[in-house]
């Protein structure tokens, strides 16, 4: 039996919450799974539906964590594990490491949640929590490398990309909305990430504005909610981009991939914003899955889910002229239906079946 303890997971929405449900999905196929996972609206429809053996933790975040933490114990106490998966490293912090001998621990790390000043209390407490595990797993090669300049000593630092849970078969009604949306455009750009100053739509918007006079019909569909939903709706009114532009706050599983499907170009440069950068970046592998290639940032580990010149290109989503220059590269010729091409052989290397695996062994 595996055991899946995790602050992040559906229905709530969220690259690690993908990751987290994969894993857990994927185990399945070595044996049973318990996932202990924190309360979501919605909760109880998912859990039914679901495979999975769910147990939902409730109530103020401040007695949650005890109170799950204290389920997670005895659970492991009482139940012969072959391994435990923790999603962060606040989720193993108060699970004693005498209790954690009687299996073998992985704590995840992505970027985000890691990045504490060296020194600082926060920074302590984050090296504490993932001495405890057996296996520190980063979800790319730019992440490992970051939490050992954070001062992390871990002996087993292992990078595991995240599995990949699609494609999923994109029904009629879906392609249909598509349609609706894109009608005859070309290019049909499209961003699928929350709207916060790391995913660069502030300046995908400038860019698109250059780039009107010489692709006039150009659509470009960002899909999701964020702080900078205000900001962009003004900036796009601002730049004569109402007609050009579509932000989709809120879309069914369906018709987000019927978007991405019909799309031609998955555009996120990321940046770091404050103290965020991108760890990975789940969402490029899943545009690659349906033939898409992508245009992302360099600072993270997009490098990782990107391989320049072959599945799409790489570049710095704060210099407006590198990302125009990026895009006409990559629009020019076809030249992005190649890159997709390549882009979709690449994804198989990031099935759930073939990931899990790599845990396996490590078990």
């Amino acid at each position: 039996m595996f055991l899946i303890s995790t602050r992040n997971f559906p229905p709530d929405i969220g690259g690690i919450q993908n990751l987290m449900e994969g894993l857990s999905n994927s185990l399945l196929n070595h044996g049973p799974v318990k996932v202990f996972a924190d309360y979501y609206e919605n909760s109880e429809k998912y859990d039914q539906n679901s495979k999975l053996n769910i147990q939902r933790v409730s109530g103020f975040k401040i007695f949650r964590k005890y109170r799950k933490a204290n389920l997670i114990k005895e659970f492991i106490k009482e139940n012969n594990l072959r391994a435990a998966f923790f999603d962060h490293w606040k989720s193993i912090e108060n699970i004693e490491e005498t209790i954690l001998k009687k299996t073998k621990s992985f704590c995840l790390i992505h970027s985000k949640e890691i990045n504490h000043p060296s020194g600082s209390s926060l920074n302590k407490r984050m090296q504490n929590a993932l001495d405890k595990a057996d296996y520190v797993i980063a979800n790319s090669n730019f992440t490992k490398n970051f939490v050992i300049k954070l001062g992390l000593k871990h002996n087993n630092i292992k990078v595991i990309n995240p599995g990949c849970n699609y494609p999923i078969k994109v029904n009629d009604e879906a392609k249909k909305f598509a349609k609706v949306i894109y009608g005859d455009s070309f290019p049909k750009l499209i961003t699928i990430s929350r709207l916060d100053g790391r995913k660069s739509h502030k300046n995908i918007l400038m860019t698109i504005k250059n780039l009107l006079p010489k692709f006039p019909k150009l659509k470009y569909v960002s899909i999701g909610d964020g702080d900078e939903k205000n900001n962009l709706e003004k900036l796009k009114d601002e730049l004569g981009l109402n007609d050009t532009v579509s932000f989709i706050y809120k879309s069914t599983e369906q018709e987000k991939l019927g978007l991405l499907e019909m799309s031609d170009l998955f555009v996120m440069p990321s940046i770091i914003y404050k103290k965020s950068v991108e760890g990975f970046g789940i969402t490029f592998i899943e545009a690659a899955s349906y033939g898409k290639a992508s245009i992302g940032g360099i600072f993270g580990g997009e490098a990782d889910a990107i391989i320049q010149g072959e599945t799409g290109y790489l570049c710095d989503g704060n210099d407006l002229s590198a990302l125009y220059e990026t895009l006409i590269k990559t629009l020019n010729d076809d030249r992005f239906k190649t890159l997709g091409l390549n882009a979709l052989k690449f994804s198989k290397n990031f099935d759930w079946d073939k990931i899990v695996k790599k845990y396996i062994q490590l078990i």
